[in-house]
């Protein structure tokens, strides 16, 4: 079944949504205080974000491709797989979806946010910072991080014969993606996850919330495009 691209719009919103709510929902429980996860681990924010995009994936994959993500949309329009005319619509929706979602988590978290003291953490359970301070660094990071997601997804849903597995292949894939290459930078391997929710930081009055960094967000937009354009290039290439 086709559907508008109004409806397909409306699914990649929702679909952005409940991956930045569950993703950075299990950054939040972590990182802030008080909260029952409360310095929990990594390992339960990759858990949190491998499901956080396989529910979505689950979700709304047969309405709009269930992208949720601006760089996979770019990626695919560069390879002829999307149409260009119908990037902006997925970028806007994907954008808002994440600043929704991430309303969703402050609304929820918002006395565990009172009461921590670090910007860092606040900082962290929003958008991405390179923990050695260096964009070049984050830059490297990204791109790895997003190609192999980029070249990973594409692999495991060619064959088109189980989309359901397929889709629970992904979410194990951004898990791992998080805790093998979650530690410089967050990471961010999406666009929409990184920026929307910044620029909802940035408004939002939290008592010690610190800088939005916004020298940096550049680096979670530019190298998760860049990461996902190769990787979709060279396996349209080869396969």
């Amino acid at each position: 079944m086709h559907y508008s691209l109004l409806v397909r719009c409306i699914a990649e919103f929702i679909g952005t949504a409940v991956m930045v709510a569950l993703g950075n929902g299990s950054v939040a429980n972590v990182e802030l205080k008080g909260t029952k996860g409360f310095h929990g681990g990594w390992v339960l924010i990759g858990f949190g974000y491998g499901i956080g995009v396989m529910i979505p994936a689950l979700m709304f994959a047969t309405v709009s491709g269930a992208q949720i993500n601006p760089a996979m949309t770019i990626a695919l329009a560069v390879t002829g797989s999307f149409p260009w005319k119908e990037v902006v619509p997925y970028i806007i929706a994907q954008l808002l979806g994440a600043i929704f979602g991430q309303l969703l988590i402050v609304l929820a978290y918002r006395p565990y946010y009172n009461e921590t003291v670090n910007p860092e953490a606040i900082l962290g359970t929003f958008s991405t910072i390179d923990a050695a301070d260096s964009w070049l660094n984050g830059f490297i990071n990204e791109f790895i991080g997003t190609f192999l997601l980029a070249i990973g997804a594409l692999s495991i849903t060619a064959d088109k014969i189980d989309a359901r597995a397929d889709f629970i292949g992904l979410g194990f894939l951004v898990m791992c993606l998080v805790v093998s290459f979650g530690g410089p930078t967050g990471p961010a391997l999406n666009p929409a996850r990184d920026i929307g929710p910044r620029l909802l930081h940035a408004v939002w009055p939290f008592p010690f919330k610190g800088s939005s960094q916004f020298g940096y967000s550049w680096v979670p937009i530019v190298a998760p495009t860049a990461g996902a354009i190769v990787a979709a290039v060279i396996y349209q290439s080869i396969f």
